[in-house]
């Protein structure tokens, strides 16, 4: 009886690999054409609306702050996950010049939306300067339209 019960189960265990191996963790939004609401609370208000094609690479990057196709950003503490982003770093300029921006945020998301709002510091010519800036995106389309040009 052993030596037929040892080979179904090793047969079961080879056959079922899938059960074995971690789900493959979903991407928290999906990637399309996404519209953008970008803010800048304070202090000086100000509002502008981007449209972007996010592809599968584009996520965490997006998520992380739309406009950040400007900036490049490093988050010692970050947290994506179950609905809820928090992230704390530091932006930089893509193009060089100006000071770094310190960086404070939490939000929320779903796969088609998602909603962050900053705290922000900087320095502009030795005069420390702060505010607030958000951001709420919103998946407009499944595909991007062929001229779309991030």
């Amino acid at each position: 009886m052993r030596t037929i019960i040892l080979p179904v189960l090793l047969a079961a265990a080879l056959t079922a690999p899938a059960a074995a191996q971690p789900a493959k963790a979903e991407s928290p939004i999906l990637p399309g054409y996404w519209e953008s609401t970008n803010r800048l609370l304070s202090p000086i208000r100000t509002s502008k609306v981007e449209h972007r094609c996010i592809t599968p690479a584009d996520v965490e990057k997006f998520l992380a702050g739309p406009s950040n196709h400007h900036y490049d950003c490093s988050y010692p503490s970050k947290l994506i996950d179950n609905g809820v982003i928090r992230l704390s770093g530091t932006c930089v300029k893509r193009k060089g010049g100006g000071a770094p921006i310190k960086v404070a945020g939490e939000g929320v998301y779903t796969q088609t939306s998602f909603k962050i709002t900053a705290s922000i510091a900087t320095d502009i010519a030795g005069i420390p300067l702060s505010g607030r800036a958000s951001t709420e995106a919103r998946r407009v389309a499944d595909s991007c339209p062929a001229s779309s040009s991030d």
